[in-house]
């Protein structure tokens, strides 16, 4: 027969252990061999006060911030409920059941504070990094660069004509945190000097978002996230915010590149990019500054539509530093012969190269040439020997390869958005936007440390 519910009589002791009921199998379980964060006490500890009660321990902080972002829970709210009622996540941020959670407020307070003022959050970013490099996952010899779109947290309806939101009358120290950050940005090459181009909207909660239709649908405000990664594992070596602009976007590489050089003693031999990386100004900073070779489509503006011949299609004889014509005939800068031979020296300067009236007239490809003009002229950009070498790059055997490697960081991306959960900004101000970036790519490290380093099954 059916029984009533037995009543048990609650025990007095319990005797429980969180070891034993976390999986062994569970990600935080590979992903807490990784993180060592003994140090960050000495990082922070001129930040501190030496008198008053004692503070919440900052190693809590960061391993809760760790758990949202590696499980996509960036509400410090909702994180806190979560740590409270998760048996894996207490023994992660090495909490006993009787301990309490520290209250959201608590982050706020410390992100806007001593985290920003020590770079704790970039601190523990390069730290996993080294912990990459250690294990023998960053080879160093070939890297990609790119920029994905994040949603800023604003409206279009919050937002005015930039002339009209300039002319207001604001004290800038009674402006909002994020307003304050923009105004401390106005210099920096990431966001207000990127570009003279005023946008057409500003945002009146976060005005350092960009104005951007780059989808190809509707406009929203937006940042860019910069990833710099080795193409080996698709380790992200370094990560940066910057306005969704493609002059931004560069030199948020060139940042990235020589911040990882001067952090870890690390240049490639060669970089991988899209079409946005290929200006000549780009090219020439990378080729000759730096020594890189570049697998990156030139930007080129030549190609004619009309269905006549290009500047692709004249050969450029280096030698006689001239071009030569499908028909054979000769594109010369000029035909003089000066007696200071420095004045018709090659340089780096731009050249226009035209051939001889009666080789033009006479040609029978004139209609496919210069069907309109009398001779056919074409100019040489200024750094045309620099974007040459990269058209070479980009021709050569291995580009295949380097571009194949290149769709590494589009994953990244891809599983930021979709597994991270950061499809939308949560913060505002460009510091809040960096905080979110560099804590999602530290836990996209730590994510892909605890894949190709699997715990080994227990022996006995």
């Amino acid at each position: 027969m059916m029984g009533p519910k037995q009543e048990a009589q609650a025990a007095l002791f319990y005797e429980f252990s969180l070891e034993d009921h976390v999986p062994q199998d569970h990600l935080l379980r590979s992903i807490d061999r990784f993180v060592d964060l003994s140090s960050i006490r000495v990082h922070l500890a001129d930040f501190y006060s030496h008198t008053g009660r004692p503070s919440i321990d900052p190693e809590l902080l960061i391993r809760m911030l760790l758990v949202g972002y590696c499980f996509g829970i960036r509400s410090e709210r909702r994180l806190c409920e979560e740590v409270h009622l998760n048996l894996a996540y207490r023994w992660f941020c090495r909490l006993d059941l009787t301990d309490r959670i520290p209250d959201h407020s608590t982050f706020s307070k410390n992100r806007h504070g001593r985290f920003r003022e020590s770079d704790l959050l970039r601190y523990v970013f390069e730290m996993t990094v080294a912990r990459c490099m250690e294990e023998g996952l960053v080879s160093g010899q070939g890297f990609a660069v790119d920029a994905s779109l994040i949603s800023a947290d604003v409206q279009k309806q919050n937002s005015s004509n930039p002339d009209d939101w300039a002319a207001r009358d604001a004290d800038p120290d009674e402006a909002p945190r994020a307003v304050r950050e923009y105004f401390d940005v106005l210099d920096d090459e990431a966001f207000g000097a990127a570009s003279e181009v005023i946008p057409k909207f500003t945002a009146h909660a976060d005005p350092a978002s960009q104005w951007t239709a780059a989808r190809k649908g509707p406009a929203f405000f937006a940042y860019s996230d910069n990833y710099l990664i080795d193409t080996d594992h698709g380790i992200i070596m370094d990560v940066d915010a910057s306005r969704s602009i493609r002059q931004a976007e560069v030199g948020a590489m060139r940042k990235m590149i020589d911040r990882t050089e001067d952090r870890f003693g690390i240049k490639p031999h060669w970089v991988a990019a899209d079409t946005a990386y290929g200006s000549s100004d780009n090219l020439v900073w990378l080729t000759l500054k730096r020594k890189i070779l570049p697998f990156i489509p030139v930007v080129d503006h030549s190609k004619r539509k009309d269905g006549t011949w290009s500047r692709s299609d004249f050969t450029w004889d280096d030698d006689n530093d001239q071009y030569i014509c499908p028909e054979g005939k000769e594109l010369r800068h000029t035909r003089r012969n000066y007696s200071d031979p420095a004045r018709n020296a090659p340089g780096m300067k731009a050249k226009n190269y035209g051939a001889l009236k009666s080789d033009c007239l006479n040609c029978p490809s004139k209609a496919k040439c210069c069907p309109n003009t009398d001779t056919r002229r074409i100019r040489r950009e200024k750094y045309e020997v620099v974007r040459d070498f990269a058209r070479e790059c980009t021709a050569s055997e291995f580009n295949p390869k380097a571009q194949a490697r290149r769709k590494k960081v589009e994953m990244l991306f891809a599983h930021l958005k979709r597994i991270l959960g950061l499809g939308r900004l949560r913060l505002r101000g460009p510091c809040g936007v960096q905080d979110e970036f560099t804590l999602a790519a530290t836990a996209q490290n730590l994510r892909k440390l605890a894949k190709l380093k699997p715990m080994m099954p227990a022996t006995g």
